[in-house]
């Protein structure tokens, strides 16, 4: 969740929405995002809204506390409820990322899905995950969350090697992430993913390689690698600039993917989306998924975005002032946008064809149509399913995905 929000119009008080939003809502599957905004240290790369204890000092009082933090949160999934009204779905998926989630008591998350769950209910088969800092759990805390309905984590990993993990301002141990997946398996998750970044000053292909070799040992049933993007105004994007480290190269992080695309396949990995894979098709990411195919989905907490049937809506940034707006009776969005139906079509093609499955040629505009053509020629998209009515990428269309997307959306 990056932390610059888009300029948009005023969501209303009461957080209503369009009528047209819920048309045809019984045909669309509901998700929920729970954003916790806190973490006990900013990596020198993240640009997403966090806080650490010592960023809200001062700026927020009792408002901004963790300590209240789920209790704040539950109001807005009530909020929820009133605004999408009867609607009968059960949710689907609930996320709940960061930040650094389980800096929070494993009872604090499990009282933010209880809430999801007491106003809206769960599916009988609903994915819930949280994300997880490696040395902010231990066995214990893995199970009470087991034990509360939680059957997916996800831990940042980064990397195996120490020295690539002081430049990204990590603050686990090397081992200490594999070493979750198996106190993950003990507690019962079926599920376990490992995040991976490559491309990070300092690292070479062997450093990456053993990253990988770890990740696959561990034995998680999904893998997530993406290449290092230094956003300005981190950290990281002011030491490149003083010179401390080099920049990152495309080139190389070219590289690194195939790498990543060898090892997993060989270790019994498919990809499914351009940076995941997965050892199962029940290991797939459907809340990911959800938003990749344009579903409902609700986004809790300061900063989170939201879409409900073509209207997407975020959330002030700040913890306290989004705990005020609540406390308040408001709504804590920021602003909103109504989605045109071109809008959506093009969303659809820049999503869906990150995925394996790619996206339908019926949705490409006649000059999108003659560039799927020459990126069919130019082995940037496979010929069985572009005959059967879909672009999906080869492996070096996915190397090549954003220049492949913005010449499929005219």
């Amino acid at each position: 969740m990056p932390s610059v929000l888009p300029d948009g119009e005023p969501v209303p008080e009461d957080g209503s929405l369009p009528a047209s939003a819920l048309d045809a809502s019984a045909d669309r599957p509901l998700a929920f995002y729970l954003h916790v905004p806190y973490c006990a240290t900013r990596c020198g790369y993240c640009d997403f809204n966090t806080y650490t204890a010592t960023e809200l000092r001062g700026s927020g009082g009792v408002l901004a506390s963790r300590d209240n933090y789920a209790a704040t949160l539950a109001d807005e999934v009530r909020l929820a409820r009133k605004v999408l009204g009867d609607d009968p779905r059960p949710v689907r998926t609930v996320f709940v990322g960061g930040g650094t989630p389980t800096l929070l008591a494993a009872g604090d998350l499990v009282a933010m899905l209880g809430a999801v769950r007491d106003e809206f209910g769960l599916a009988d088969d609903a994915e819930v995950t949280t994300e997880a800092n490696p040395e902010s759990v231990d066995p214990a805390y893995l199970a009470e969350l087991r034990e509360g309905g939680f059957n997916r984590i996800s831990f940042g990993m980064q990397s195996a090697r120490r020295h690539v993990l002081k430049i990204l301002d990590r603050t686990h141990t090397p081992g200490r992430p594999e070493a979750c997946v198996a106190e993950a398996r003990a507690a019962g998750f079926d599920h376990v993913n490992l995040d991976l970044i490559y491309g990070t000053p300092g690292e070479s292909d062997d450093d990456w390689r053993a990253s990988l070799d770890a990740a696959v040992g561990a034995g998680p049933d999904h893998v997530s690698a993406y290449a290092l993007i230094v956003e300005e105004g981190t950290q990281l994007a002011r030491r490149i600039r003083r010179g401390e480290v080099p920049m990152t190269d495309d080139d190389v992080h070219a590289d690194r993917y195939l790498i990543a695309e060898e090892t997993l396949s060989a270790a019994g990995f498919e990809w499914y989306e351009v940076s995941n894979w997965t050892a199962s098709q029940a290991g797939r990411c459907l809340h990911n998924e959800l938003y990749w195919r344009g579903a409902d989905w609700w986004g809790a907490g300061p900063g989170a975005h939201s879409h409900v049937g073509g209207v997407r809506w975020w959330n002030v940034k700040h913890p306290g002032a989004y705990a005020a707006a609540l406390a308040q009776g408001r709504s804590p969005g920021a602003g909103r946008e109504l989605l045109s139906a071109e809008d959506r079509r093009v969303e659809r093609v820049l999503l869906e064809l990150r995925l394996r499955e790619g996206v339908p040629l019926e949705l490409l505009r006649k000059a999108g149509l003659e560039a799927s053509g020459r990126a069919l020629s130019e082995g940037l998209l496979e010929p069985g399913p572009y005959e059967a009515g879909r672009a999906a990428l080869t492996l070096r269309g996915r190397l090549l995905a954003d220049a492949v997307v913005r010449d499929l959306v005219d």
